[in-house]
């Protein structure tokens, strides 16, 4: 399966990003062990010009993999057409049991890298940064964490077998599933469509009074719900199938790729939301109420749209 054009692709450029990301770790080692901002040495100089070099590095890092995880998803519907019973990436993910774990990898990091950016923009504004080894030893940790993450991407694509039968995304994705997913569809659906939107109600609220501990720990809740209301209800309005929950599917060109503009938008209010318990910006949390407001007239105008062309719901 390594041998696809795709998946050498991604191998290449995570190969390629992290020699740069080994780079800005030998970098941030010798920071963290050397760097003492009392003293005036020509050491120190050259290390402070040294994590210049290194953030830069971990910005092209950041960057770099946002559209690389979107072509990862994209790796995976190409990969469904050649395993039997895959008919998205859903199947390609739960054909190896490494699957699940490197996609929660993968978007965890965007997250750890995007909270690493952030702390680095606060720490810049300051003549006189309290955590500037600190924010390089939590760089650390991050590359022992990318590491990580590519070598569960290896054991994945190569532990593939092509001519093994995998579940579909309507048997993962269904009422009759025993996984934990299955527990999802087993929730009330006027429960957890009040659990949205009262969660969106909250982050309206808390921004408009300004609450900053409240909106970010509703981010963090929205994350959640907004996750499995899509999966549960508004996924079957994308389908206009009561009974098709797959995360993946809208991804498609046939749902006109609307999957990659509603988890841009989710990461985006999330982070900026759950970015305020590390830095209270009002700026920021404008940014991610803008967000929510756009995935919620999204998901809820596929709703309206349905009912208003057919005159039921699903």
């Amino acid at each position: 399966m390594s041998h696809t054009p795709e998946v050498l692709t991604l191998f290449i450029i995570n190969i390629l990003l992290i020699c740069f990301a080994t780079v800005a770790f030998f970098l941030s080692v010798r920071i963290v062990k050397k760097y003492d901002p009392k003293s005036s040495t020509s050491l120190q100089y050259k290390l402070q010009k040294e994590s210049y070099l290194t953030s830069v590095i971990i910005k092209f890092l950041f960057f770099i993999k946002i559209p690389l995880f979107l072509f990862f998803i994209f790796t995976l519907d190409k990969l469904s057409e050649l395993i039997t019973g895959a008919m998205c990436a859903a199947g390609v993910v739960d054909a190896t049991g490494y699957g699940n774990y490197l996609f929660v990898l993968k978007i965890l990091n965007l997250y750890l890298f995007a909270l690493w950016l952030l702390l680095h923009e606060r720490q810049s504004s300051q003549e006189e940064p309290p955590y500037f080894k600190e924010q390089y030893l939590f760089f650390i940790f991050l590359y022992l964490v990318l590491i990580a993450e590519f070598v569960l991407e290896i054991f994945m694509f190569e532990a593939i077998e092509l001519d093994a039968i995998v579940d579909c995304c309507g048997t993962l994705y269904s009422n009759a599933t025993t996984s934990y997913i299955g527990a999802i569809f087993r929730i009330n659906t006027p429960l957890l469509l009040s659990f949205f939107y009262a969660n969106v109600l909250l982050l309206l609220f808390a921004y408009r009074y300004k609450k900053s501990f409240v909106f970010s720990l509703g981010s963090l809740l929205f994350l959640v719900i907004a996750l499995v209301s899509l999966i549960a209800f508004f996924g079957t309005y994308i389908y206009e199938m009561p009974t098709h929950h797959c995360p993946f599917c809208f991804l498609q060109k046939e749902y006109y790729y609307i999957g990659y503009i509603l988890y841009i938008l989710l990461f985006y209010a999330t982070f900026h939301g759950i970015a305020g318990f590390f830095v209270q910006e009002r700026k920021r949390a404008f940014k991610a109420i803008i967000a929510v407001v756009l995935y919620t007239a999204i998901v809820s105008g596929y709703v309206l749209s349905y009912y208003l062309r057919n005159g039921v719901w699903l």
